[in-house]
């Protein structure tokens, strides 16, 4: 994606370009980024806000930009549509409405900290000793790197990729920090415990050691045996992991629906289907929340919404949602399918992902039984979805490639004729219907069959 800055916001009367930004860098308040609908304006929050503040966002979606917002999988609101005028108006309205923004190193908590009656400890002490240690490095570390600080309960992020990740273990009794270093709290380096004493310290020498890398270093390219390292006496602090602890359970997905909060409040979380919503939309469930009570809101992983209030208001507010197209529920196939936003919404787009999506929801319910992740992707970008997929379809000149557990720029198995999506995901429903064994989820009769017999299957069906 070729992205570009703002590059002179304090000053809107000597406009630059917005040609620059080199590819990898994230979308922000200040540096918006072109995409094929114009510019995208990243809005980063680090604390919860009230209904009217998001309504405020929608009326400024759709004064400055297209009407369309996005909620993205690591929990970020996004204005589209923008220009390169009106990108610097939005910026100025933004600011005046007084927002916990986050701005410099990206430090990530859930949105219930603090609340959760399940979690280990309240991440965000350590998290806010994280971000003002990490503010002057800021410029000197890499555009994308994150840390997640995992405070454990009923929303994780352990399924988020990070550069740091720490995440809260009661052992022996007392509160430590296993320290992961790059991919997921499953795939990424486990280096070992530190105490919560050592913990902001310790992750300080670390980004000052990334920093001195360079901005193109990220958490799985330090060598624990690297002199520098060696230097920091990291091995002083930390301490072997136990078995148990290297080998935690996984997290369970994120709950859709009400649960409970810590004290007489309850949470409610739903999801925007394709992680994405016009402006009038979000803003009638804003005006519905301020109206029965809900008390804040914030963006969430997985291109998700918490809100929290009384659980009546709470009620109100799902049945609301229900009624409007938000995913409420784990069963909902719109849960499973990731689409950006696809022909006549985008100019690199090459075919309609949403409607596509929407198809597939409704009539490939074999397919899509909780299983499948599907990708639909309008070009060989990604946006929508960066990591690999069970099935990825993308949009190219020539067709849409078909990738099977993969990204978007993996080698295709297929191509298809160009609109014939559809089409391919019936076939596809089809297969699964007639080859899935009784023990066997969609995915594991994809993974048996292989590319071949599924591009075949494809083939026959034209």
């Amino acid at each position: 994606m070729t992205t570009t800055p703002v590059t002179s916001l304090a000053l809107p009367s000597s406009l630059a370009p917005l040609s620059s930004l080199a590819r990898g860098a994230c979308p922000a308040l200040s540096a918006p980024m072109q995409t094929g609908d114009g510019l995208l304006t990243r809005v980063a929050l680090a604390a919860p806000i009230r209904p009217d503040q998001l309504s405020r966002l929608c009326d400024l979606s759709r004064q400055y930009g297209n009407g369309i917002l996005d909620i993205t999988a690591r929990s970020n609101l996004q204005i589209r549509g923008l220009d390169d005028h009106s990108a610097i108006a939005l910026e100025e309205a933004v600011r005046h409405l007084s927002l916990p923004l986050r701005e410099g190193l990206a430090v990530e908590w859930s949105p219930l900290a603090g609340d959760d009656v399940f979690e280990v400890t309240d991440p965000r002490p350590l998290g806010q000793a994280i971000i003002a240690c990490g503010r002057p490095l800021a410029e000197r570390l890499a555009p994308k790197l994150s840390v997640v600080v995992e405070g454990g309960g009923t929303i994780r992020l352990d399924h988020l990729l990070a550069d740091i990740r720490l995440t809260a273990i009661h052992e022996d009794g007392a509160l430590h920090w296993l320290l992961t270093l790059g991919g997921t709290a499953e795939t990424g380096r486990k280096l070992g415990l530190v105490t919560d004493e050592d913990a902001a310290v310790v992750t300080q020498d670390l980004l000052e050691h990334l920093a001195r890398l360079g901005p193109k270093t990220r958490g799985r390219d330090i060598d624990p045996a690297h002199p520098g390292i060696q230097r920091l006496g990291l091995q002083e602090r930390i301490s072997w992991l136990t078995p148990d602890t290297a080998n935690a359970d996984p997290a369970h997905p994120s709950p859709f629906g009400l649960f409970p909060l810590a004290g007489p409040l309850c949470a409610l979380r739903i999801a925007l289907p394709f992680g994405q919503m016009d402006a009038a939309r979000l803003a009638a469930l804003a005006e519905v929340s301020a109206r029965t009570g809900i008390l804040w809101l914030k963006p969430a992983p997985d291109h998700a919404l918490v809100l929290a209030g009384p659980e009546q208001a709470c009620i109100q507010v799902l049945d609301h949602a229900e009624k409007s197209g938000f995913i409420t529920g784990v069963s909902d196939p719109l849960a499973e399918i990731s689409a950006c936003p696809g022909a006549r919404a985008c100019n690199s787009g090459h075919y309609t992902t949403h409607e596509t999506g929407r198809i597939a929801a409704r009539e490939a319910s074999a397919l899509l039984d909780g299983s499948v992740r599907l990708h639909l992707s309008g070009c060989a970008k990604g946006c929508a979805h960066p990591g690999p997929a069970t099935l990825t379809f993308v949009g190219a000149e020539a067709g849409t490639h078909l990738v099977f557990e993969g990204k978007t720029a993996d080698t295709p198995f297929k191509t298809l004729v160009p609109h014939t999506e559809t089409a391919a995901l019936a076939a596809l429903d089809r297969l699964v219907r007639l080859q899935r064994q009784p023990t066997e989820t969609s995915r594991d009769c994809l993974a048996r069959l292989g590319p071949q017999v599924i591009a075949a299957a494809l083939s026959e069906s034209r």
